[in-house]
């Protein structure tokens, strides 16, 4: 028995705030939104995929953004990403600890959930 690989990463958010999130997800970090399956659609909350990664947003009653706890995304142009999220006046935390291997930024989505986006190096 072993563990082959992640399905999804599901991430919280508040009520009624799909819009934001698709603002975020689909627009910012460029996912697609796929369909939710119909006996799951009536909880609100959104789903996105890109390649392999798959993230679904779903609504959290008592919702608390995740300040540490986070998806790490490899991305092919970091500094690209960071543009993007600076003249969107997103929440950027550029002063991490060096991580041999890698150039690394974190975002906040809209609802204030940490993201972390990675570049390998070298």
């Amino acid at each position: 028995m072993k563990i082959l690989a992640f399905d999804h990463i599901h991430i919280a958010m508040p009520a009624g705030e799909e819009a934001r999130g698709r603002a975020f997800y689909a627009g910012l970090l460029e996912m697609s939104e796929i369909p939710k399956p119909p006996q799951l659609a009536g909880r609100g909350g959104a789903w996105f995929r890109l390649g392999e990664v798959v993230i679904h947003l779903g609504v959290e009653t008592d919702f608390r953004p995740a300040r540490k706890a986070h998806p790490a995304l490899l991305v092919d142009d970091l500094q690209a990403f960071v543009e993007k999220c600076r003249a969107q006046a997103v929440e950027m935390d550029t002063q991490q600890p060096p991580l041999e291997g890698y150039e690394r930024v974190h975002v906040f989505d809209p609802f204030g959930n940490r993201v972390e986006l990675m570049q390998k190096t070298g």
